[in-house]
């Protein structure tokens, strides 16, 4: 009999624990709302859990360049349109001066005007998103752009950045380059001992001016500014392409971070009526089982006195 009676004690105290320890980590999943808290309990569901959490992390950070990219492309655009505004104005003032009815005063205040469109361009090129330069290639701390002058009078512009563009990682394997090369704009056609731009443009329109040359005016330098203005809406419409191709990735990034999230939530955390059914059926478990050690002990006692 005390055979038996130890066998079925230490049975009691298995059970008891199993049910005591069953309740306790239900306890622990309805306080912290988790499937599992340390990697001992599940070490596979943890490993795949922290897989989740760090490609959650790693979409958040696509999200964040993405975001950034796209905000970056909007102020370009903004620019550009800017810059084509001046442009058009510095066309109107071209055909008004090479109007052979115009005198000087005229074409001393159409020049003054052009030359304040000039430096606006230059203002607007060295337009900075959240303190970089936009149009600086990969040198976005400085001003990429300058007004030259020589004796007092503008002579052309100048690019000081790089000409590389902003490379952006925007999902695992997929790179854009945001349009940063400022010496684009520049429109360079010529060579280095002999170039022909943007800034050798306006240094002959400038020059134009001063010595009244009507007929390049309303020829040769109206025609070049069309070449020019039209190569900045051809820049903008880049941008353009670049912006939308970086919507439709948001949009994307966006639907596996739902994705990515769900199924974390699925693998991580409770279902908290389920769970809270299955914590009542333990306890009515363990404590059933505490009121069968309780007779247990009473006859291990009894057959002790006998």
């Amino acid at each position: 009999m005390r055979i038996s009676n130890n066998i079925t004690y230490s049975d009691f105290i298995r059970n008891l624990g199993t049910n005591a320890s069953n309740v306790h980590k239900t306890l622990n999943q309805l306080s912290s709302l988790k499937e599992v808290s340390k990697s001992s309990e599940n070490p596979l569901l943890i490993s795949k859990i922290m897989n989740l959490t760090g490609s959650i992390n790693q979409n958040a950070t696509f999200g964040s360049t993405i975001k950034d990219s796209i905000s970056w492309s909007k102020v370009q655009d903004s620019t550009l349109d800017n810059v084509s505004k001046s442009m058009l104005r510095i066309r109107s003032l071209i055909q008004s001066s090479a109007n052979g009815t115009n005198g000087d005063d005229e074409l001393k205040a159409n020049k003054a005007e052009i030359e304040e469109e000039i430096e606006g361009i230059v203002e607007a090129l060295n337009t900075n998103y959240d303190g970089r330069y936009i149009f600086g290639g990969t040198s976005t701390t400085t001003p990429p752009f300058e007004i030259v002058k020589e004796d007092g009078e503008i002579v052309g512009i100048k690019y000081n950045g790089t000409s590389k563009d902003l490379p952006r990682e925007i999902a695992n394997g997929v790179s854009v380059d945001l349009l940063s090369d400022g010496s684009r704009l520049m429109k360079e056609t010529g060579t280095e001992s002999d170039p022909e731009n943007l800034s050798t443009y306006f240094n002959d329109l400038l020059s134009a001016l001063r010595t009244d040359d009507k007929e390049a005016l309303g020829g040769k330098l109206l025609e070049a500014h069309d070449e020019y203005a039209n190569h900045f809406v051809n820049v903008r419409s880049q941008i353009g392409a670049l912006y939308n191709r970086l919507e439709a990735a948001s949009d994307r990034n966006e639907t596996e971070k739902l994705n990515l999230t769900e199924t974390l939530s699925n693998k991580q955390d409770i279902d908290f009526v389920e769970k809270y059914m299955e914590f009542s059926n333990q306890m009515t478990a363990y404590q059933s089982t505490l009121a069968m050690g309780t007779k247990i002990m009473q006859l291990t006692i009894l057959d002790y006195v006998r």
